[in-house]
């Protein structure tokens, strides 16, 4: 069985480095069950990044390259597009695996018969381990009306199935963020998420260069996965109702944030664009 991990990077040589040797250094504690394929993809970085990467010695690791900075969806798109493997799975430049991830997850993943699951991770922020709140804890199964409040799936903890990705589609390139969260809501319409509940993934944040701090207004882009959905996917009536009721509700929240920072043009054009659709409320 190959498994391939694709791992985006830009500009990020230590964090990488750290990231492609804990998926190199997996164990197996339970036979030959795997080769693995590390896909690294430089999405066009001007440091250090791509000496770093050249200094790893290791068969199993193939470093694709960007000639420009193209963002993390394509450069995910990218490396799953040239993935071998019969399961697929993402790990973030600046997130790390504990050396059991890959064969405690896969024996979850295949007892269950899952087409995508995750595992539980732990959270590293400015270096110091904290405990999510309670929203943030990852339910099982069929959550769909949940993860369109937040995003309840963690790219670095997945795996999933050629198959599957094939059916839900690749990474949307046109959203600079929240293109996870796009992601998982197509996947919900359509497949339950496993959760195997053991802290296999160290994620972090709070560093200058993470997407989410640098990119102001994120719920502009979640609204953006909301129109998409309604607009492209075959949703059932209560998940269409689900999904306006939650779209009015990030609408109305970026619309009051546009007004209090004296962006009137902005809160217009959200009014207008969300207009035509059916249900849209009198703002």
């Amino acid at each position: 069985m190959l498994v391939s991990i694709v791992i985006p990077v830009f500009n990020r040589p230590e964090q990488v480095l750290r990231a492609a040797r804990s998926v190199l250094a997996q164990h197996d504690r339970h036979g030959p069950w795997t080769t693995l394929e590390v896909l690294v993809v430089d999405d066009g970085s001007t440091d250090a990044t791509p000496s770093v990467l050249d200094e790893i010695r290791d068969t199993r690791m193939q470093v694709l390259r960007h000639e420009r900075n193209q963002g993390v969806s394509s450069a995910r798109n990218t490396g799953l597009a040239a993935a071998q493997g019969e399961y697929l799975a993402l790990l973030d430049s600046d997130d790390w695996w504990l050396p059991e991830k890959l064969t405690t997850h896969l024996a979850y993943h295949e007892a269950g018969g899952w087409r995508i699951s995750q595992t539980d991770e732990i959270w590293i922020r400015r270096g110091h381990r904290v405990n999510p709140r309670a929203k943030h804890a990852k339910p099982e199964g069929w959550f769909f009306e949940d993860a369109l409040k937040l995003c309840l799936v963690s790219p670095s903890c997945v795996l999933f199935d050629r198959r599957f990705w094939e059916e839900v589609g690749s990474f949307d390139p046109t959203l600079p963020a929240c293109e996870d969260y796009d992601l998982w809501l197509r996947t919900l319409i359509r497949h339950p998420v496993g959760f195997c509940p053991e802290r296999l993934v160290h994620k972090t944040g709070g560093h200058p260069d993470q997407l989410s701090r640098k990119i102001i207004g994120l719920d502009l882009y979640r609204i953006q996965a909301l129109v998409k959905l309604l607009q492209t996917q075959v949703l059932s009536s209560s998940q269409r109702t689900a999904t306006i009721r939650e779209l009015h509700a990030k609408a109305r929240v970026y619309i009051s944030g546009c007004l209090k920072h004296d962006k009137p043009e902005e809160a217009e054009r959200i009014k207008q664009w969300l207009g035509p659709l059916q249900g849209s409320p009198a703002w």
